[in-house]
């Protein structure tokens, strides 16, 4: 696939999202919008302290729940979401990520909403974060943390987003692909990074990515390489996409990661708990 086929299709989702945003009632967000939707939701599930103290083993499992992708279209045949979590969280879980971009991913605000009602883990509402007001809905139908992606987000939006999810109690997965970007996260403070390990212009995944971002990271923290970060780094960083096996997970923690988000691979095994014991020894 050409690569500028692919940075036209990244676009074309965003463009989307431009189209869904539009529709969304016009408001000016301020920290206490968030505040306040936390607040009337009541229960508060804490992402950030899950991961840092996962239920199994020294690495935490975020698992996702996702019906499709755009690369691999449809994953499960038989997708229904709230079973899915429901398995996750018997198998150990530390974390939910939910899909819920519809047009490309085939999910679902409502996915959220009745996991989040089914289940008792924290939830990342992973979906292209363009605008103040879809964080705002995200909490309102579920979320515990919402992903920003660095490389759809300019300085200005990256730090702003940033900033009231943080203020306003919300956890914040800053995801990078590189180092430029990898720079730009941690000059906005984000203390809760992910890796995705799959190249945004050829869609080739390659766990080095990881490795790679792992150092650059312990180095500007002033950590040695052969350190294990977990115990010398206040960040907390989660590989994703391209873990299949125990080997993965091992080479991943090895170069310290905190945390895997993994969905596909544990969407298409058939049996959940299986793969999760399989995957978290």
């Amino acid at each position: 696939m050409a690569v500028q086929t692919i940075v036209n299709f990244l676009d074309k989702i965003v463009e989307e999202k431009k189209r869904e945003v539009a529709k969304l009632p016009a408001r000016l967000i301020v920290v206490g919008d968030f505040r306040d939707a936390l607040l009337e939701r009541g229960e508060r599930r804490d992402f950030v302290a899950a991961l840092r103290q996962p239920r199994h083993g020294d690495i935490a499992l975020i698992a996702e729940v996702k019906k499709a992708s755009p690369s691999a279209g449809v994953i499960c045949q038989n997708f229904d979401p709230v079973r899915i979590a429901k398995e996750y969280e018997a198998a150990g879980a530390s974390c939910l990520s939910v899909l819920t971009d519809g047009k490309f991913f085939q999910g679902s605000l409502d996915h959220l909403r009745q996991i989040r009602a089914a289940v008792k883990l924290p939830l990342l509402c992973k979906d292209f974060m363009i605008d103040e007001r879809q964080i705002l809905e995200a909490i309102e139908w579920g979320a515990d943390a919402i992903l920003l992606i660095v490389a759809i987000l300019n300085d200005e939006q990256l730090k702003k987003f940033h900033s009231l999810a943080v203020e306003a109690g919300l956890a914040a997965l800053v995801e990078v692909h590189d180092e430029t970007e990898l720079a730009r996260a941690m000059k906005i403070g984000a203390t809760l990074i992910g890796v995705n390990n799959r190249n945004l212009k050829n869609f080739k995944v390659d766990l080095a990515t990881t490795e790679r971002l792992a150092t650059r990271l312990k180095s500007s923290a002033g950590v040695s390489p052969a350190t294990n970060r977990r115990d010398a780094c206040a960040t907390l960083l989660v590989a994703e996409s391209g873990i299949h096996s125990r080997a993965d997970v091992e080479r991943l923690k090895q170069c310290g990661a905190n945390a895997i988000l993994v969905g596909e691979s544990l969407m298409r095994g058939g049996n959940i708990q299986k793969k999760v014991r399989e995957l978290m020894g």
